[in-house]
């Protein structure tokens, strides 16, 4: 395993010179980026094709413009959010002003995953940048072409002492995690989110942990029906379900069973066609390893729809599986594919009560006009975030922090919350010097006496 340390200290030693805390030097950074982007944006999606078989329309949507959109929003609001921000004093320190510094930790490690692999590699480093870091780049080594595009874009445009991509299998990670950095971003599994817990634990290096888990949705007997089939399958089947925000099972209504599965394999077929292996559009799955996982998911219950695989092209159609219970393999780990469990509760509080004694999930949906029904659900199961009578749409706004709780991650980014993240914030107490207030000295007379009259 190579020794990154040469250059962990070469960043450490730029990011001293303090060029980087300058706003002007991040917004210009962050612009360069939004061009570097838009330059090479057939070549991104060319690479996301090759190597998950992305349509240029998923592509754009959840890899580059989405992107584009979080710069965008940084630029705009980033002066604002780097100024020290005034804070008001207690009773108890008359005289003198408090303010809060956000500052950059230094040079920040981000480790990427391959099911969005330029998104969740540039995502963070967007607010790394806008906090006035240095960072490296370790992307996933299973979307080779991806990674690729990625080290010679950052490459190119930036120099190594303040932006680089490290390209590897996961002994690189390792090796990288046995340096010393200031700060710890990953995306992936909650497995290897304890690794890497574990790893900064040595340094007492504090990370952000994008984890995942078994993300419910809710269908109550009151549900728009068709809306809520169409948004859901949307949700699932988009990147063949390899979104750590995806609908992981449905919990639906019995009265409501029947209508709502019709309506859900209309939408799928509408959505992707009969075919959608024939087609070809399909995004396929990442590798042989992860397919082998998956198919065997496939004689759990009873297939509702879908089902056909192809091993040659790596690809699973849309599948729904009906007569799942909690005891079926399909619902002991995040299923990470394009297969959908169906559950069916008559009561609701017990439905809860089987969602909250498992691990909190990274996300939670509830389709249901009812605002005693959505209060209830949110009020009685811990999650990420979500969305009610929607799915995955809450990932993509730059006001909500996304986020996990638990098993399901550590720390919030997206918009602020990615400015937030990277940067630690400095609390500050300026005192007069035009009087000394006596009481605070225990010299003073009936000095307890005088601060209780502050300190109540």
């Amino acid at each position: 395993m190579e020794n990154y340390a040469d250059l962990i200290q070469k960043q450490r030693n730029f990011f001293t010179q303090g060029k980087t805390k300058d706003v002007t030097f991040r917004m210009e950074a962050l612009g360069k980026l939004r061009s570097v982007i838009k330059q090479h944006e057939q070549e991104l999606m060319d690479a996301l094709k090759t190597d998950l078989n992305k349509s240029e329309f998923d592509a754009y949507l959840t890899e580059i413009g989405i992107l584009l959109e979080e710069i965008r929003f940084t630029l705009k609001h980033l002066k604002k959010w780097a100024k020290p921000r005034k804070v008001k004093s207690s009773i108890a320190q008359f005289g003198s002003k408090s303010c809060i510094y956000p500052e950059p930790y230094g040079v920040a490690l981000i480790i990427a995953p391959w099911n969005y692999p330029f998104q969740l590699a540039i995502a963070p480093l967007i607010g790394a940048i806008a906090a006035g870091n240095c960072a490296i780049l370790k992307p996933s080594e299973l979307t080779p072409r991806t990674s690729a595009l990625l080290s010679k874009m950052i490459s190119n445009h930036f120099p190594q002492e303040y932006i680089s991509v490290v390209e590897g299998n996961a002994e690189t990670s390792t090796a990288l995690l046995n340096e010393k950095v200031d700060y710890i971003f990953f995306t992936g599994s909650v497995p290897v989110g304890k690794i890497i817990m574990e790893a900064a634990s040595r340094h007492l290096t504090p990370v952000t942990l994008e984890l995942g888990g078994k993300s419910p949705c809710i269908v109550h007997e009151d549900a728009n029906l068709k809306l809520a089939a169409k948004r859901i399958a949307w949700g699932k089947y988009i990147n063949a379900g390899q979104t750590c925000v995806a609908p992981d099972y449905i919990y639906v209504h019995s009265r409501i069973k029947d209508e709502f599965l019709k309506e859900l394999k209309q939408s799928i077929q509408e959505l992707y066609g009969e075919n959608p292996i024939a087609s070809g559009q399909f995004t396929r799955i990442v590798s042989e390893k992860h397919f082998g996982r998956l198919t065997k998911f496939l004689t759990n219950g009873t297939t509702v729809h879908g089902g056909r695989h192809d091993l040659s092209s790596l690809t699973i159609e849309p599948t729904v599986l009906g007569h799942i219970t909690w005891a079926d393999e399909v619902m002991q780990d995040e299923i990470f594919g394009p297969i959908l469990p169906v559950l069916e509760y008559d009561d609701l509080s017990g439905m809860i009560s089987e969602v909250t004694a498992r691990p909190k999930p990274l996300a939670l949906y509830i389709f249901t006009e009812s605002e005693g029904v959505q209060n209830q659900i949110l009020s009685s199961i811990s999650f990420g975030g979500g969305c009610i009578n929607d799915t995955v749409y809450h990932l993509s706004s730059p006001y909500l922090p996304f986020g996990g709780v638990g098993e399901s991650g550590i720390g919030a980014y997206h918009g602020k919350g990615s400015f937030d993240v990277f940067s630690h914030e400095k609390s500050i107490l300026k005192q007069t010097t035009r009087f000394d207030l006596p009481f605070r000295y225990p010299n003073t007379k009936n000095a307890l006496k005088k601060v209780k009259l502050f300190i109540k």
